[in-house]
């Protein structure tokens, strides 16, 4: 009886060991997936609103892929659809026609749980008006993102990223203590802190002066390039888009030349 025990037991073993190797073989090949897929992919995607006596096309047929690791600005006259483009990409939005895929996951395919999973593991946000919450310390604003993925370790990162953007003796300051340009800097802390894979940056620097934008964009980029991060830049400031190494330009919603 204890030997028929001890090789039912080297079965069941067995058996567990070919569904690992099986299993790992999946992740792997799944890994190997995504890998290979582009960081975004945008097909066919159009928005559309219902107005009381007519439909308004934000966004027609837009379609392009952005390679891990690129950076691209979107750029176009205000009302050509760059922001709506942003929500939809994020996953903010749901578009009326077409999909997006965000590091080869098709957003189309979550429901809002699912978007704000992704965007919580893979993407990071910043914004023209910067978006701190006032309650909130700079340390405290860098920290959040980390506490809701549910890191353990979140102070270290938070002050670590702080200090690389020059406020490491601003950790204590609410965004009203701070200047326009250091509440911006919080936000940039904000948005690398999680090492996102893909990087949305909306008119990062709107409401900053020009001497205040410049080096914000130059601390945008070098902390994009420390990271390895695939940037998705969007501005109407043709010298910004410059930077970026492909630019995609937006005009009554629709790419162009």
């Amino acid at each position: 009886m204890a030997d028929s025990i001890q090789v039912h037991a080297v079965r069941v073993d067995s058996v567990q060991r070919d569904a690992g190797r099986r299993g790992g073989a999946r992740r792997d090949a799944g890994a190997a997936s995504a890998d290979a897929a582009p960081a975004l992919r945008v097909e066919g995607l159009g928005k559309r609103v219902a107005l009381p006596d007519e439909e308004l096309t934000i966004l027609d047929g837009v379609g392009f892929e952005i390679a891990r690791g690129d950076t691209v600005a979107i750029v176009g006259a205000s009302g050509s659809g760059k922001s709506t483009l942003l929500s939809l990409m994020a996953g903010l939005d749901t578009p009326s026609s077409g999909s997006v895929a965000l590091d080869g996951e098709p957003l189309s395919a979550l429901d809002e749980d699912g978007r704000a999973r992704v965007r919580g593991a893979k993407v990071g946000f910043v914004f023209q008006s910067f978006q701190l919450l006032p309650s909130l310390t700079a340390l405290e604003n860098v920290m959040l993102p980390l506490e809701l993925r549910g890191d353990r370790e979140v102070e270290g990162p938070a002050k670590a990223i702080l200090d690389k953007v020059g406020l490491g003796q601003r950790l204590g300051h609410y965004p009203r203590q701070l200047s326009g340009g250091e509440q911006q800097r919080v936000a940039l802390a904000r948005a690398f802190v999680t090492r996102p894979s893909l990087l949305f940056a909306d008119e990062p620097t709107g409401n900053l002066d020009t001497h205040t934008g410049q080096a914000i964009i130059e601390l945008l980029f070098e902390l994009n390039a420390d990271a390895g991060t695939t940037l998705v830049l969007v501005t109407h400031d043709e010298h910004l888009a410059q930077r970026c190494g492909r630019m995609l330009r937006l005009d009554s919603g629709r790419l162009v030349p």
